[in-house]
């Protein structure tokens, strides 16, 4: 199964712990494709930190929820700090990493839904996804 990933940070070297995230992806997943680095503003809350995301592609016979799990120990792993507030509210971050869409897999669970609910309305996972499904697609895996 393809695994379209999109991974974000608006705290510290963004560029660094994007570039640490992918490396620790590539170790556990393998071959990759990367899309281009978005800036975007922080969506769903207020901050003065504008985000940098890159999207991702890889292969993995893993289960969604596997995978998910595997991403989330990645992800503690570069910042051990939540990504959301007590009362769930989004807050500035060292590293997220979100599942957008498995090729072949439609889900809806209370921990991942597939393909992911704000695809579409996220301009920095839409633009990255779209490049990915463009660069998967002409190399025919």
């Amino acid at each position: 199964m393809v695994y379209y990933i999109n991974i974000g940070s608006n705290l510290g070297n963004r560029l660094m712990n994007l570039t640490r995230a992918v490396s620790a992806i590539e170790k556990k997943f393998g071959w990759f494709e990367l899309s281009h680095h978005i800036e975007s503003e922080p969506w769903g809350f207020d901050s003065k930190n504008r985000f940098l995301n890159v999207g991702m592609a890889f292969i993995s016979e893993m289960q969604p929820m596997e995978v998910l799990a595997a991403l989330q120990e990645i992800e503690a792993s570069i910042n051990t700090e939540k990504h959301r507030n007590p009362d769930g509210s989004y807050k500035d971050r060292v590293l997220d990493i979100d599942i957008m869409d498995v090729e072949g897999i439609i889900m809806d669970t209370p921990e991942l839904t597939i393909p992911h609910p704000h695809l579409n309305d996220r301009p920095f996972f839409l633009e990255p996804y779209n490049e990915l499904k463009n660069l998967i697609n002409n190399n025919s895996l």
